[in-house]
């Protein structure tokens, strides 16, 4: 799916034209520069898990508005295999290319609590030189494969069945040191 279609950047954008921000002003903020949340506004790169967390805490939105349509409420959503709102060039904030894709597996229901998606590593995915924080707390469980969770100063090894949950204020990245991919199930609560 073409992530065109929900458009996060122009939605990023809107927020901070309501609240008469400059892109300097939502980089100081932030911490983030200018011009990633230019490239970002723009559709150019995807902004990292972690950083659209960070814009949504500041935005004062959940992650969840970044990918929902205008609908009425609902009491349930199902995503099928292969159909989540999938994010592709995700770019570090070095500019580097991040070695993964997410695709967001709730998005038809507006205003959850938790925020689910499922990340794809690509192989041999060892820089945690771009580590995150966000707000919140995090539980990942290894889908396919095994990877590193990196929390801090610290490496966790999880193979395919195996999950942590963490406080996610501290900096972590997951990490695919491996000769093949894997997925990983992330759940991301923001309060």
């Amino acid at each position: 799916m073409d992530e065109m279609l929900y458009d996060i950047g122009r939605k990023i954008k809107e927020l901070r034209l309501k609240k008469n921000l400059t892109l300097k002003q939502v980089a100081k903020e932030t911490g983030f520069s200018p011009a990633l949340i230019s490239q970002i506004e723009n559709n150019n790169i995807s902004p990292p898990i972690a950083t659209l967390a960070k814009l949504s805490q500041f935005f004062n939105v959940k992650m969840g508005y970044f990918f929902e349509d205008e609908k009425e409420p609902v009491k349930y959503a199902v995503c099928l295999k292969g159909e989540g709102r999938q994010i592709d060039r995700v770019i570090s904030k070095s500019g580097k290319k991040h070695g993964y894709s997410y695709a967001a597996l709730a998005y038809d229901f507006p205003n959850k609590k938790m925020e689910p998606f499922l990340l794809k590593l690509d192989k041999e995915l060892d820089d945690d030189e771009s580590m995150y924080s966000h707000e919140g707390e995090e539980f990942l469980m290894v889908v396919r494969g095994k990877v590193v969770v990196a929390i801090e100063n610290e490496r966790i090894k999880l193979k395919e069945g195996d999950s942590i949950y963490f406080d996610s204020s501290a900096k972590h990245r997951v990490l695919n040191p491996h000769k093949e991919e894997a997925e990983v199930l992330a759940v991301i609560l923001r309060e």
